[in-house]
């Protein structure tokens, strides 16, 4: 599909923003999860290598730029005005907190430190009317939070598993099967179809990525490298990409990065959200 073709179909079906106006708690409750792009604060650590992301670095990653890119992921956090927005590529709960900070919307943030040598995290910005967390269990490439969701008149336990590598969805939904058997599973991240266990959930994100659409653009063109994969039991809505014109370089069609390579250009990031509704 042409790219132009492509953006319009994504923006037909992306959520609208609803800065400004109550929250309805009958509505639907919206999931996203969103790649942020290597969000590092300006400090050097002593714990892994991140020189390049300081001041004084290859990439001048400055303060300035920080503010900045802080700003970008804020905007697109608020555009899409979701309950539950799992993030991955924080690097601590310093960005995380002044992401947090930078959005308009009402979020408490659930962080955890993964301890990968990239120094990369998970963390969960949420409503804290909607989702009530009292589990958590992290990994070196997974954040497991498992909380009471509430939908309408409904209350349901539920367990997000934020996944960074495709491997993690089969070897840990067959455990938390086993070992948090109470628990409704929402799986999102870098899982493939393949990769799902089998376990009774369904890939929200086929539908969409049958139908040509992706988050990323690949050589070979968009692929849809983030995934959502549900229980069957929350009959959860179909899966779609989050698309607005702002996170596109008009030039290229491609979601505008932070940087090319080793070039400066200030956009959100190079990976665009997924969401999905859960009735």
């Amino acid at each position: 599909m042409p790219r132009l073709l492509l953006l319009l179909a994504l923006l037909a079906v992306a959520p609208h923003a609803a800065a400004g106006q109550p929250r309805r708690t009958d509505a639907p409750t919206g999931i996203a999860y969103y790649d942020v792009d290597r969000l590092y604060d300006t400090l050097p650590s002593p714990f892994y290598d991140d020189d390049e992301r300081t001041p004084a670095g290859r990439l001048r990653w400055t303060a300035a730029r920080y503010r900045r890119k802080v700003r970008a992921v804020a905007a697109v956090i608020d555009s899409m005005s979701m309950p539950l927005t799992a993030l991955w590529g924080v690097e601590n709960e310093t960005v995380v907190r002044d992401l947090a900070a930078a959005c308009g919307g009402d979020y408490v943030y659930l962080h955890r430190t993964l301890d990968a040598p990239d120094g990369l995290d998970f963390a969960l910005l949420y409503h804290g009317d909607r989702f009530f967390p009292h589990y958590d269990e992290a990994g070196r490439r997974y954040l497991y939070v498992e909380g009471t969701l509430r939908r309408g008149a409904r209350r349901d336990t539920v367990g997000l598993l934020l996944c960074a590598e495709r491997r993690m969805a089969r070897l840990l939904v067959p455990a938390l099967r086993r070992e948090r058997p109470g628990a409704l599973l929402v799986v999102l991240g870098r899982c493939e179809d393949a990769d799902a266990p089998g376990s009774d959930l369904d890939d929200l994100m086929a539908r969409a990525a049958a139908a040509g659409r992706g988050n990323i653009l690949a050589r070979e063109g968009w692929r849809m490298r983030d995934r959502i994969l549900a229980d069957t039991a929350l009959h959860a809505a179909s899966g779609e990409v989050y698309a607005r014109p702002f996170l596109f370089d008009p030039q290229t069609g491609a979601p505008r990065p932070t940087y090319d390579r080793r070039r400066y250009v200030g956009g959100a990031g190079y990976a665009l959200p997924v969401y999905a509704y859960f009735p």
